[in-house]
């Protein structure tokens, strides 16, 4: 029995858990702050895209209107 490891204490063990979650902690705040910025750089990304997809349609309205009005020249 002399070989055997010993237990840690209650108070090692309390020592141990707080330092885990400590750590844990601080890991989540750190994924927080990189999940609102690549939510940021998304939604700037979207917003971008919008603007294209609405200069799109807009050309593709004016060529539709100059289509319609070489269709009815005579």
């Amino acid at each position: 029995m002399a070989d055997e490891p010993q237990k840690p204490t209650i108070d090692e063990r309390i020592e141990a858990l707080t330092q885990s979650l400590e750590l844990m902690a601080a890991m989540h705040r750190d994924l927080e702050q990189q999940t609102a910025q690549r939510f940021a750089e998304v939604t700037a990304r979207f917003a971008e895209t919008l603007t294209f997809i609405n200069q799109l349609a807009r050309v593709a309205e004016a060529h539709e209107h100059r289509i319609e009005r070489l269709e009815d020249k005579p």
